[in-house]
């Protein structure tokens, strides 16, 4: 007998634009986002109808509205706990979230360390800007300790937080970090987290043209990214530098920066259980470590969506559904 194949539908990444105004600031770097999200999913053939962005408050949280999806543009920092209640009630959409490091990493920070810990198959893209754009100009949780803003005019007392280093410690089965200037790249990280089954956190850097321009200058300015970023691959030496003449090794139990063929440089495995080497990078930072770009960690778990599943039609099984004798159970009295 012969098996009829039916193709997976095509779709170009203009089937993914909706029919609203983009209104970001010129120059912003959300429209590469966006645009190279459009280019992912149309190439790994998810269809709009099944796919589903849910957001919280910001400028990245605009992002149901430029997609030809269904969406929410929920509450600020709530988006992960809309996003898991309607994975386990539609498994077989396509959950996204949109989100910020103001919305994701403050007021919504208990929601994605839970949302993370949980592991459902939802992917999450946090927009990291280092600054509340939408609210014109505050200090944000991963801003620099000592940056002067409207709500701290002598400079933020506070110390950064560290997305994936976050992430991690919640214990992310999958955790990366993109540029949005670098649109190649970014593509490649947000294929590999569309991919991988369970949740998948991309840290996005992008520019704030208009409160915080040229926060990751050294990071993107072709003059300097060579030495001041490490791009990490599987399975390859940890170098950097113009030549790749610079590598990551190990002194005792403490990273230095050492020549590239000196002995000891270590190699990336972001499938290590442990997730030690994923953590140690996620920590490194200018000016005495390049900062790390790439996937950090992606390791298989269980998803919350499927033991939630498994552990109902368990239920269904030991007790099959009989609503009368729910009537009838328990405090009840028959009356003639």
């Amino acid at each position: 007998m012969s098996t009829l194949t039916i193709p997976l539908p095509e779709f170009k990444p203009a089937d993914f634009a909706s029919d609203q105004e983009v209104r970001w600031c010129p120059g912003c770097g959300d429209y590469s986002i966006l645009a190279q999200t459009r280019k992912v999913l149309a190439k790994l053939g998810c269809a709009p109808h099944n796919t589903v962005f849910i957001s919280g408050i910001g400028c990245s949280s605009r992002f149901p509205y430029y997609m030809n999806t269904y969406g929410f543009h929920s509450i600020h920092g709530r988006a992960p706990t809309f996003a898991t209640g309607l994975k386990l009630a539609r498994p077989e959409l396509n959950v996204w979230i949109a989100t910020g490091d103001g919305d994701g990493l403050s007021i919504g920070g208990n929601h994605l360390l839970h949302i993370i810990r949980r592991n459902p198959n939802i992917k999450i893209l946090l927009f990291n800007n280092k600054i509340y754009g939408l609210t014109k100009g505050q200090y944000s949780p991963t801003s620099e300790k000592g940056k002067k803003t409207k709500s701290s005019p002598m400079g933020t007392l506070d110390n950064p937080l560290r997305p994936l280093t976050f992430a991690l410690g919640a214990g992310a089965t999958f955790a990366a970090r993109a540029m949005a200037t670098d649109v190649k790249h970014l593509e490649y990280v947000l294929e590999r987290a569309a991919r991988h089954n369970g949740t998948a956190l991309v840290e996005i850097d992008q520019n704030c043209l208009i409160f915080n321009d040229g926060a990751f200058e050294p990071l993107s300015a072709k003059e300097t990214k060579n030495d001041t970023t490490l791009m990490v691959e599987h399975g390859k030496p940890l170098l950097f530098g113009k030549n790749l003449d610079k590598g990551i090794r190990l002194n005792g139990l403490e990273p230095e920066v050492a020549k590239g063929d000196a002995p000891g440089i270590l190699v990336h495995d972001e499938k290590s259980p442990s997730a030690t080497l994923a953590f140690m990078l996620s920590n490194l930072a200018q000016p005495e470590f390049p900062e790390p770009f790439g996937v950090l960690r992606a390791i298989e778990a269980d998803t919350l969506d499927q033991l939630t599943r498994e552990q109902l039609d368990l239920a269904k099984a030991k007790r099959p559904a009989d609503l009368q004798a729910v009537l009838d159970g328990g405090e009840a009295w028959t009356l003639s």
